[in-house]
């Protein structure tokens, strides 16, 4: 950089909100009664100018500080008719060129989010001020009232002086609804002469769309039960436009307390109701395509669901375009941008009446059919859709082809609910996606209850942890020379509040897709070793080692070894009382991390075994290079070994090599799977140096495993609950 460099950008930036403030000046000079200096009305908006950039820039967004300046601007006596909207033309073209150099992503949003905070903030200090001047002209005619007799000159004197100059439309007008008064500000306001005014009766001021709580109210209030009421009315100009103003209607009563007169207050808000109209737009459309957007098509639900009507069917069709993403990254974002507004306008007329086209976001469009009667009329219209989307699309010079994804449901309303509608077809538009894309997917109860349970399973995992719905039991590990118990392998169990217990099979799988396996096999480990702790402590050199399963997600993670180690220290359990279990998939890997995570394992003496062994590839030469010290072989091989009549030849002849091979390797071997005394012995007499299975013993608490060491660790299969019929082994 240049010397001095710095400072010519900082001078440059300067110079263009400078300019800036100079033009919003000469745009609202005139407007309001402002006893400022062109220079001196210049300073003042540069410092809301300022105020305006840094919200626009700022890490966090929050426009509050765009409300203070819409209140600033009322505060310094910016109140002309003409003020506001001259500014935000100004604010709306002007800021973004001061920005463009560090102009967050979302600059429009924001830009709009802060001019519709401005004119807010504009608004209610505008009301606040018409308000107090509504009071104070309250209060000067009722002190009129009662002290007529004593200060009658003074007191019309004040009235007199704050009817003619006050901001805000009054009019007064006898019980009978005719106007014997108007000030100035009324008579600008509405178009008339002052003698038009006069001649005209309040009956004639009535507006169609008037509510009619508006009339009755002021019934009650000439006919003395109310003193006064307030109320947002539209009126008729005499050029025939349309004002909204805040009305509010005082009844005057005499020295006895009777219904005298009445007096009208009126403030112009036809700006303010222009400015919310726009932003309640914004609110429930999207700025890019001009759909309907997440809110609105909530909204709409929200009234179909309410109607009480029987056998009122409604379809939703729940679109994803296939590849968007690629487009954005190849094409640009313009382009892609582009895309979204041209399948914005073919889903607008692929549909018809009663049909809404909404944008959720992104890529991701709804279109909801009300009052449908047949699941064939969805389906036809989300056909028609596909091959529309399909049809090449050239823009900015690119043809483009794109395919969408449909997830379509169709249900009676009585049947479901909003949010399970949307959930409904969001996951069926998740079939569409996983069978190919460029389709449509139809709900089908029967099949997503599962993936509802998944879901909700993977959603109150993390939870679950804290509120301990997890629990271990332990499965002995038997030697087979003597029956006796060496070690146990830690199984992981949830007690579910809706579903109940729920086996590893259930949510394991759900874990390792999530990455909740890491915090949940954490936990686990945790768990498992201050137990074994507790064994040792209580049994000394006969506590079993605990083996606890490590996940291949877990494999990956860089803080595994300190993980491991922290925890061996926290519950001061010796190294060679834990076993890692890993499947062949986990650590049959080109990747050096998870082998030098095993050989970090092994360096500080904590067991390794190859859980589930001859399912996978099984490369035995890769086996030599692995710090492991077991195999246990998967409960397959012992299933081929049930029956005592006929065994299963090659199965036997399998475990046969494997067991040598292990005991070549120096490695121990485990059978897993071990439901029968058949099995047993045939395994003992092929050299398998543990077993591991129901015939042996059931998992079980921590309690179930204390007992079997009280009573010295001998003749495990006595404690066991014996199971022939069953077919595979709980874990």
């Amino acid at each position: 950089m240049t010397p001095g460099g710095g400072e010519r950008v900082e001078g440059a930036t300067a110079h263009a909100r400078g300019s800036f403030a100079q033009a919003w000046a000469c745009a609202v000079a005139g407007t309001s009664y402002v006893a400022w200096g062109p220079a001196e009305l210049a300073g003042y908006l540069l410092g809301l100018t300022d105020r305006l950039v840094d919200l626009l820039v700022a890490d966090d967004f929050d426009t509050a500080p765009a409300v203070q300046v819409g209140a600033d601007l009322v505060a310094a006596h910016f109140t002309g008719t003409e003020t506001l909207s001259r500014s935000l033309v100004v604010l709306r073209e002007g800021l973004p060129p001061l920005v463009r150099d560090c102009a967050p992503s979302d600059l429009t949003s924001r830009l709009t989010r802060a001019m519709g905070a401005l004119a807010g903030g504009y608004a209610a200090a505008l009301r606040e001020r018409a308000l107090d001047e509504q009071d104070e002209i309250r209060r000067a005619m009722f002190e009129a009232h009662r002290q007529a007799e004593r200060r009658l000159a003074v007191s019309e004197a004040r009235f007199h002086t704050m009817f003619t100059e006050a901001a805000i439309g009054i009019a007064i007008g006898d019980l009978g609804g005719n106007i014997t008064e108007a000030n100035p500000t009324l008579l600008k306001m509405f178009g008339y002469t002052a003698e038009e005014f006069t001649r005209r009766n309040v009956s004639e001021m009535v507006h169609p769309d008037d509510a009619p709580s508006v009339w009755q109210s002021y019934e009650e209030l000439v006919a003395g039960r109310r003193d006064h009421f307030r109320v947002e009315k539209r009126f008729f100009r005499a050029d025939g436009g349309v004002i909204w103003t805040h009305l509010t209607v005082s009844l005057v009563r005499d020295e006895a307390g009777a219904p005298a007169y009445q007096v009208a207050m009126l403030e112009d808000i036809t700006e303010r109701h222009r400015l919310q109209s726009e932003l309640e737009h914004l609110a429930y459309h999207d700025p890019l395509t001009g759909l309907p957007n997440r809110a609105l098509l909530s909204k709409r639900l929200a009234e179909i669901f309410s109607r009480p009507r029987t056998n009122h069917r409604i379809g939703l069709c729940f679109m994803d375009l296939d590849g968007f993403k690629a487009v954005n990254d190849s094409q640009g974002h313009d382009v892609g941008d582009q895309l979204l507004r041209a399948v914005a306008t073919l889903l607008d007329r692929c549909c018809g009446p009663g049909q809404l086209v909404a944008r959720m976001g992104g890529d991701e469009f709804v279109i909801l059919i009300d009052s449908t009667t047949t699941l064939s009329q969805v389906v036809t219209l989300a056909e028609k859709i596909l091959a529309a989307v399909a049809l090449p699309v050239r823009l900015g010079g690119h043809e483009l082809t794109v395919t969408a994804s449909i997830g379509i449901v169709e249900q009676p309303v009585a049947a479901t609910t909003p949010a399970d509608l949307m959930s409904a077809a969001d996951i069926t538009l998740y079939w569409a996606k996983r069978k190919g894309k460029g389709r449509y997917e139809v709900f089908d109860r029967d099949r997503v209850e599962d993936e509802i349970a998944a879901y909700t399973l993977s959603a109150t995992m993390p939870a679950a942890i804290e509120r301990n719905e997890f629990f271990v039991e332990y499965q002995p590990l038997v030697s087979l020379a003597d029956e006796a118990l060496c070690g146990v392998e830690a199984l992981v169990r949830w007690q579910h509040p809706t579903y109940g217990l729920l086996t590893p099979n259930r949510f394991i799988g759900l874990a390792e897709e999530t990455g909740g396996i890491v915090p949940l096999g954490g936990w686990v480990l945790a768990t498992a070793c201050a137990q074994a702790r507790q064994w040792r402590d209580q049994f000394g050199e006969s506590a079993p080692f605990v083996s606890v399963n490590l996940a291949p997600r877990q494999l990956q993670e860089p803080g595994l070894v300190s993980e491991v180690a922290a925890i061996l220290a926290d519950t001061g359990l010796p190294p060679r009382q834990l076993q890692l279990e890993l499947t062949e998939q986990a650590v049959m890997s080109d990747e050096p991390g998870p082998l030098q995570a095993l050989g970090a394992l092994n360096e500080i003496g904590v067991r390794l075994a190859i859980d589930d062994f001859g399912t996978g590839y099984s490369n035995l030469s890769y086996l030599r290079r692995l710090p492991v010290h077991a195999l246990k072989l998967d409960g397959s091989f012992a299933e081929g070994l049930r029956r005592a009549d006929s065994p299963n030849a090659a199965d036997e002849q399998i475990v046969s090599a494997l067991v040598t091979l292990a005991h070549a390797l120096d490695l121990t071997v485990t059978a897993e799977g071990v439901e029968t005394a058949t099995q047993l012995q045939r395994l003992r007499a092929l050299g398998c140096d543990t077993g591991q299975g129901w015939y042996l013993a059931r998992p079980g608490p921590p309690q179930q495993i204390s007992a079997m060491l009280r009573r010295g660790c001998s003749n495990v299969n006595a404690d066991a609950t014996t199971n022939h019929a069953c077919s595979h082994q709980s874990s």
